[in-house]
């Protein structure tokens, strides 16, 4: 289980300091797929990457599985059990995706079993088993291999930063297949930063922060309702839902 305990991250700018994340508290329970949302410049992917480590809290706590990781680092963390993907996933010059694959699982699969993983977000595996993990790749290719590795390190909890970022619309609708096949599937907690309509709707839980405080939360039944209704309701309460039809 994750926990934030009155989570604040502030930074300085010529203006003096600026509160980005003020005071959020929230938990991602055991198995629990949740999606959190809101305007852009709200919070939303700071709050993952203090999830992460990647950035450090001003104030508050961190706690996974009953431990205070606040000041962690990022490989103690992903031992722990975190995995993190990036809005825009790593490009590795030289590294084949059957290595990268190897690397996640912390074993060395044999080429049967990194097949598999590919399959599951949707790769034809022959293709791209001896593929390097480079700029000959599209958004959308290094993105489901980018979640084939999460698959492959079968992590307690995998945090997604707007997965949907700078793909097309062909690979978007793919990358909700292999979403809602890990909400089926998955043993660990998901937690995915987006303003999707498609990834809201297969969420257990949504969490609302804008102006880095969490203005709303509940279920997908409860959440849903308030921010999917008429266009000036929703441009009244965040002016910020963008949908992919």
């Amino acid at each position: 289980m994750l926990r934030l305990e009155n989570l604040s991250f502030e930074v300085n700018d010529e203006k003096g300091e600026k509160g980005i994340i003020k005071d959020i508290s929230l938990t991602v329970d055991d198995g629990k797929f949740v999606v959190i949302t809101g305007p852009n410049g709200g919070g939303k992917s700071t709050t993952a990457k203090l999830i992460m480590g990647i950035e450090h809290p001003t104030g508050g706590k961190i706690w996974f599985d009953g431990e205070d990781i606040t000041e962690k680092s990022i490989t103690d963390r992903a031992k722990m059990g975190i995995s993190f993907a990036f809005q825009q996933p790593v490009r590795f010059k030289g590294v084949q995706v059957i290595d990268l694959l190897r690397l996640a699982s912390g074993k060395k699969l044999t080429v049967s079993e990194a097949c598999q993983y590919l399959s599951e977000v949707g790769l034809c595996a022959k293709d791209y088993i001896n593929r390097e993990v480079n700029s000959s790749l599209s958004g959308g290719e290094l993105k489901r291999i980018e979640i084939a590795t999460i698959l492959a390190r079968g992590a307690k909890l995998s945090v997604f930063d707007e997965p949907e970022a700078g793909i097309d619309l062909w690979s978007f609708q793919n990358l909700i297949q292999v979403f809602e096949r890990m909400r089926q599937n998955t043993k660990g907690s998901i937690l995915i930063i987006s303003h999707q309509e498609r990834i809201l709707n297969i969420a257990d839980e949504i969490i609302v922060i804008a102006d880095g405080k969490i203005v709303n939360q509940g279920t997908r039944d409860e959440i849903m309702p308030k921010i999917m209704g008429t266009a000036s309701a929703v441009d009244a309460c965040f002016g910020f839902l963008d949908s992919v039809q």
